[in-house]
């Protein structure tokens, strides 16, 4: 008993402990530290013998973190960001931000609104380096596996910080191509393009089923992107943001704004990595310069 409370945890044990935590699972984590699964095995079951208590419960499922091990893993998150803002601060000249910064959002937001603005950051900062994930998950930021998140939500958590950024509004469009004007009626022989599986509870599915519960959906994409694209192409029509459409002048806005539809933009971030300088000023760039009214 004596021997297991004498054991001192190490940087490298908390550096695995968080990878299994981020991960739930022994090949995630091993990812993550570019290790073999087998290593991080052990170094797990060292850890829990030599503090003779679990860290983890065990299933088909993945690790999820025993009490004790969610408290250890947010203390090794706590040092985490201690290091990287000495890292950060080692490595630039006062003026300076450098380091990398690990924005999600989905891809109709990336190509519409932040890809301009990662532009101008990257002249601005030019030290600073962006790892950019779509996805339409809001990653877990409370586990950090993304610095910053800007998203299309109602509610968003909140454990993070938050800035609203506006509304996302919508409309029903289709190409010039197809001939199709405003206040046209839309019968059910036109083809829709709609997000149907990927997206299933996306507010324009819910309106389409709603008022058009007939309506020919010959095309399911998985973003909101391709959707646009096809209605350019003129496979269809389909509901997509204001903000992308006014990209495209060869498209036509057949319907007023879709209240129903109406979702708000937030830019979120986790509060023990907001404070660090790569992730501030990303962030306090992109909370002034993008806003949707």
């Amino acid at each position: 008993m004596n021997a297991k409370m004498q054991y001192k945890l190490t940087a490298s044990d908390l550096e695995v402990l968080l990878a299994v935590y981020r991960g739930g699972t022994l090949a995630a984590a091993a990812e993550r530290i570019g290790v073999d699964s087998s290593t991080i095995f052990r170094c797990v079951q060292k850890m829990e013998r030599g503090i003779g208590q679990s860290l983890f419960s065990r299933s088909r499922s993945g690790y999820r973190p025993t009490e004790l091990g969610l408290q250890l893993a947010e203390k090794a998150e706590a040092i985490e960001v201690e290091l990287e803002s000495a890292r950060s601060a080692a490595q630039m000249a006062p003026e300076d931000i450098a380091g990398s910064v690990h924005i999600t959002t989905t891809d109709t937001i990336l190509h519409g609104l932040l890809a301009p603005q990662l532009s101008l950051l990257n002249r601005t900062h030019p030290l600073l380096q962006f790892e950019l994930e779509t996805a339409n998950r809001l990653a877990n930021l409370s586990r950090r596996d993304s610095d910053i998140a800007l998203r299309a939500t109602r509610t968003p958590p909140e454990h993070l910080i938050g800035k609203h950024l506006g509304p996302i509004r919508v409309a029903l469009f289709a190409s010039q191509i197809s001939g199709l004007a405003a206040g046209d009626r839309i019968d059910n022989k036109i083809c829709w393009i709609a997000p149907d599986e990927a997206l299933p509870d996306h507010p324009s599915v819910h309106w389409r089923k709603r008022y058009y519960p007939k309506a020919n959906v010959a095309y399911r994409v998985d973003s909101i992107l391709t959707v646009t694209e096809f209605i350019r192409l003129g496979f269809g029509i389909g509901i997509i943001p204001l903000f992308l459409a006014e990209d495209y002048p060869d498209l036509v806005q057949l319907t007023d704004v879709l209240d129903e539809c109406q979702t708000e933009l937030w830019l979120l971030a986790h509060p023990e990595s907001r404070h660090l300088r790569r992730v501030s000023a990303v962030f306090g760039h992109l909370s002034q310069i993008i806003r949707l009214e």
